[in-house]
């Protein structure tokens, strides 16, 4: 399977429906803490989005809502892997992206036999407070060595000019939250996100 270069994280079936027409081809549906109704009407909206499209929509954490809303990509972190019935997840045919932080993670991951592994805070990422300290391009091209054939996902403090030192080291997809999302303008952002991943598309 080949990833696109650019996969940008929203939290928003609207950031969805600003961002993804301009072109974006992978994007990541990741909502925290929202009753099921409504989130059901993101997942089926930014669903709706992406099809027409033709952009490759990934849900977080929500498995369950992604089978039954007829979704087709799926991420999961460390714990909810562990919680995650991944027989159900390979019978409706979802694909599998899960995240890993350190060596222990990674076999766990390797285990589960993901479509892709992510990697992460390849640098310091002001998203979250994470508990792993900025896991550096060495070490991103000691995971490509790792998981083989499947892509690898860089994630954490990217931006477009940090891109080639990414993907120089193992990286197959760059995923990007803030650089984005908190940028002044973030349609135009996005653009430049565009233009920095098309030499590896």
């Amino acid at each position: 399977m080949k990833l696109d270069p650019f996969y940008l994280i929203v939290d928003s079936a609207e950031w969805i429906a600003r961002l993804v027409p301009l072109g974006v081809k992978l994007v990541q549906l990741r909502i925290k803490d929202m009753e099921e109704i409504a989130l059901r009407a993101e997942i089926s909206r930014a669903k709706s989005i992406c099809a027409s499209a033709g952009c490759t929509l990934v849900i977080n954490d929500y498995w369950q809502l992604a089978i039954e809303e007829g979704c087709d990509f799926v991420h999961l972190g460390q714990e909810d892997l562990a919680e995650a019935d991944l027989s159900a997840i390979r019978r409706a045919g979802l694909r599998l992206g899960l995240s890993t932080h350190d060596h222990s993670e990674l076999a766990t991951a390797l285990d589960a036999n993901p479509d892709y592994v992510a990697l992460g805070p390849v640098y310091q990422t002001i998203l979250k407070k994470m508990r792993w300290e900025p896991q550096g391009l060495e070490r991103l091209a000691e995971w490509k060595q790792c998981v083989g054939p499947r892509p690898l996902v860089a994630i954490g403090g990217l931006n477009p000019e940090r891109l080639a030192g990414v993907f120089r080291h193992g990286a197959d997809s760059a995923a990007v939250v803030t650089d984005i999302i908190c940028n002044a303008d973030p349609e135009a952002r996005t653009r430049e996100w565009l233009e920095a991943t098309a030499p590896w598309r």
